[in-house]
């Protein structure tokens, strides 16, 4: 069946590309496979000339979603160019670790408020600014958040507050347009991925492993599954899915008591 997911020709606007391992780019490609238009924003002229080499003459706009004028720019730039968005991807977070690791709650302010600013605020912030050329019936945003923000996982520190603010940001932008049309907000939450962002995490590498002994597969979730999902909640496939998080962690949540876990024999 040809354009099962009914995107041929649509406008979508993914926001995030770092390098051909992100998440954003991931989606991206699933996107242009499905005969999508993809508008591109990245926050820095580097990587507007990564975006370049892996998508050759697709829209590329700077936009570093921490001034609000530079997102009014984006705006401006992707309505003079485009008559409607169907969808916007958010795939952005950022987390200053340069103190280095500390007890949750020695935080320092700055470093959190950045992070919800750049993480959460930006989705809020970008979705308003597109409203008037987002398609009203069958819209779509969908932003990546995290398989759980229970988990008091302690080297991912204070982005998981981050997160949990993204994911009631999105029910609450859902709630919210809806008084004026059908666009669907709705979060991807993948377990550990092996993405360069991920790397900056301090102990990351150990607690992906442990992850990936704790799915059901004993394999860790990929980010082209990622892609995939997203790809779907931007789809009119997905129209009845609304305000929701979409977790992929295969599995993990519910086998934290595996055999092999609880005797800790990777074996």
């Amino acid at each position: 069946m040809t354009d099962f997911l009914q995107l041929a020709g649509k406008n979508v606007l993914v926001l995030g590309v770092a390098n051909r391992k992100s998440v954003a780019c991931h989606t991206a490609q699933v996107l242009v496979e499905a005969g999508a238009n993809v508008i591109f924003a990245v926050r820095s002229e580097q990587r507007r000339d990564a975006v370049n080499k892996l998508f050759p003459g697709a829209p590329v706009y700077l936009c570093d979603v921490e001034h609000q004028e530079q997102i009014d720019l984006l705006r401006d730039g992707v309505t003079a160019n485009h008559k409607s968005l169907h969808g916007i991807v958010h795939s952005i977070a950022f987390a200053d670790y340069s103190e280095g690791w500390l007890p949750f709650h020695e935080t320092p302010r700055k470093a959190f408020l950045q992070a919800v600013d750049i993480s959460c605020f930006s989705l809020i912030a970008v979705s308003n600014a597109m409203r008037e050329i987002l398609d009203t019936d069958n819209g779509s945003v969908v932003t990546i958040s995290i398989s759980t923000t229970r988990m008091a996982a302690e080297n991912y520190g204070f982005m998981a507050p981050v997160k949990a603010a993204l994911d009631s940001s999105v029910c609450f932008l859902a709630k919210s347009f809806s008084q004026f049309s059908h666009v669907r907000f709705n979060a991807v939450g993948p377990g550990l991925l092996k993405t360069s962002a991920s790397a900056g995490i301090p102990g990351y590498v150990d607690s992906y492993l442990y992850a990936e002994r704790a799915t059901l597969r004993k394999k860790a979730v990929q980010t082209e599954e990622v892609a995939n999902a997203v790809a779907f909640l931007l789809s009119p496939r997905s129209s009845g899915i609304n305000a929701q998080g979409l977790v992929l962690d295969a599995g993990m949540a519910i086998n934290y008591f595996d055999r092999e876990l609880v005797h800790d024999d990777p074996k």
